[in-house]
């Protein structure tokens, strides 16, 4: 493996890219085909029923028609069914959270501008919004970084542990940590507060946000009849669930990508040769953070005399 010319690396890493696109669409065509086809079935089952039953009352099509509209506004996130909690969508606290979706790249899909002028403004605002969150979220690791790694280096001390150990074990405990805090955490209490979702629909809401995938099929507070001032108090908590969420994420992608497991895999797709400034700079960066929050201590060890 070691003998490939990187040209037939980057080939082969392809080649395994595209084999796990067809194994995930053929493990969800086997899954969801069946659940779909049997909603299906039950949807023209109800309209079958629904026509025979007030079919002499309706015009022929109107059915079809009036459904149409529906789910047209629907795809909008406009909806009349419901309490009064849902019938404003751009109330602020929904204003909010939308351009949450937006800055974060969650992008839910529950709602979305009607206007030519707020697709223009989404626009806009996105081009100018994204670099600013992305330079944001940067200076906050920059501060965050030095933080979380002085528990690790501490354990390395106390322990006595090897770096690539101590570094692994501090990644470990960070994915963990955020796991139980942003994942598991908060899909209790949306499944305590929700009602009609299950612990595991719970989970795959917190993972598809904090992922970033936002598929927006499930949605707090959505359809569960809450009273309004308990329906807003849920966007402004997932309001700041996805900012918070989103750069514990960040942060626990960024220590696991530093890794000396990692890079070495991400080094094998690199051209060989050797070692350039731009991974002489890397490496010595790396080891000034390390020494820099360890203690004293351990950062100075006392010098061995010469026999």
């Amino acid at each position: 493996m070691g003998a490939l010319r990187p040209w037939a690396r980057y080939g082969l890493l392809a080649v395994a890219h595209l084999l796990a696109l067809g194994l995930g669409a053929t493990v969800l065509q086997a899954l969801e085909g069946p659940p779909a086809l049997r909603l299906q079935a039950n949807l023209r089952a109800e309209l079958a029923t629904f026509q025979a039953e007030f079919g002499a009352c309706l015009p022929a099509g109107a059915l079809e028609e009036l459904l149409g509209t529906a789910l047209v506004a629907q795809a909008h996130g406009v909806s009349s069914l419901g309490n009064g909690s849902e019938a404003r969508n751009w109330d602020l606290p929904s204003a909010l959270l939308f351009t949450a979706s937006l800055l974060t790249t969650t992008g839910f899909g529950h709602m979305a501008p009607l206007s030519a002028g707020g697709k223009a403004f989404c626009v806009a605002y996105t081009a100018l919004g994204l670099p600013a969150s992305l330079a944001l979220v940067a200076a906050l690791r920059h501060c965050l970084v030095p933080l979380l790694s002085r528990p690790g280096a501490w354990v390395a001390t106390r322990w006595q542990l090897p770096p690539p150990r101590a570094a692994l074990l501090q990644a470990v405990a960070l994915g963990l940590l955020v796991v139980g805090v942003f994942v598991l955490l908060p899909a209790l209490v949306l499944w305590g507060v929700q009602g009609d979702c299950s612990l595991l629909e719970a989970i795959y809401f917190c993972f598809s946000s904090l992922s970033t995938i936002g598929l927006g099929d499930l949605l707090p507070g959505r359809g569960s009849g809450l009273h309004p001032v308990l329906y807003h108090l849920c966007q402004l908590a997932l309001l700041g669930y996805l900012l918070l969420g989103l750069l514990a994420m960040l942060l626990t992608v960024e220590t696991f990508s530093e890794l000396p497991q990692v890079r070495a895999m991400v080094k094998f797709f690199r051209s060989s040769g050797p070692v350039n400034a731009e991974d002489e700079g890397a490496i010595l960066g790396q080891d000034e953070l390390a020494l820099s929050t360890m203690p004293p201590s351990a950062a100075a060890p006392a010098q061995v005399p010469a026999c």
